[in-house]
């Protein structure tokens, strides 16, 4: 096992955050070089998503850590102290996963385990919802439901895993497990919807869809410890908030150009 110093409170510290490179970070980089670089540095900061705060809930819920999250997290509640009506939705998805059995199986190994590793002479790190020792990597994710999304830069419908970059952090888990392990663990998604009755699936990426994201993840991240070591320069993405913020005219628009 490849010794580190990562534990929960420091894993997501702007010293970690320069030296590792993570699923989340280097999606981050993909979509915008000058935002993410930005975040790391201590420059730009957006409050947390709807959407991470519920998935966080339920992370910490399954952890057993919930009652911190809670102390942690008061926009949760209302005035009066009660849970927010999507977070009392959250509770029920809960509740609803806990009554199946082979559910319960896959998001109940050791919770939030920490590993590090290097690819293409990057250090990684990784942090498992539920990691099954030789078995099973597993990460839990709470989404809106099972559709299609639209990718809009791709032109074309693509399943929710790889919208939101879920193979190319399958990827990374199973490289990194590899590294410390010694052997290649099959990496599976646990998934629950946000629905008034949710759905729920245990889903399986394949290892070649794997092999193709590590190679595509060892392109990309050269390029990036470049970034975070200023030996080459972010490029802006003029889409997202942070280069809206930042932005500077520098020339007139044709109307017909935009």
């Amino acid at each position: 096992m490849n010794k580190h110093n990562l534990v929960e409170e420091n894993y997501f510290s702007k010293e970690n955050e320069l030296k590792y490179c993570g699923s989340s970070q280097i999606k981050s980089f993909m979509k915008c070089e000058a935002e993410a670089i930005a975040k790391i540095q201590g420059e730009w900061k957006e409050e947390p998503s709807k959407s991470l705060l519920l998935g966080s809930y339920i992370d910490n819920a399954i952890s057993g850590t919930l009652d911190i999250f809670k102390a942690k997290n008061p926009q949760i509640f209302k005035k009066d102290g009660t849970l927010k009506s999507e977070y009392l939705q959250a509770e029920y998805a809960l509740s609803r996963i806990n009554r199946d059995k082979m559910f319960m199986k896959y998001i109940s190994g050791d919770h939030q385990t920490i590993m590090v590793g290097e690819i293409a002479n990057v250090p990684i790190k990784i942090k498992i919802d539920s990691y099954y020792e030789d078995k099973a990597i597993v990460d839990f994710k709470y989404i809106k439901n099972f559709d299609s999304l639209w990718n809009e830069k791709l032109n074309k419908k693509q399943n929710f895993v790889e919208f939101w970059g879920y193979d190319i952090q399958g990827a990374l888990y199973q490289e990194i497990v590899r590294q410390n392990t010694g052997k290649k663990i099959p990496f599976f998604i646990a998934a629950v919807t946000k629905e008034e009755e949710p759905d729920f699936a245990i889903l399986s990426i394949p290892n070649e869809v794997l092999d193709f994201k590590l190679e595509e993840i060892k392109e990309i991240l050269p390029r990036i410890y470049n970034i975070k070591n200023k030996t080459v320069s972010p490029i802006r993405c003029e889409h997202c908030n942070y280069c809206k913020f930042t932005k500077e005219i520098k020339n007139i628009i044709d109307y017909r150009d935009l």
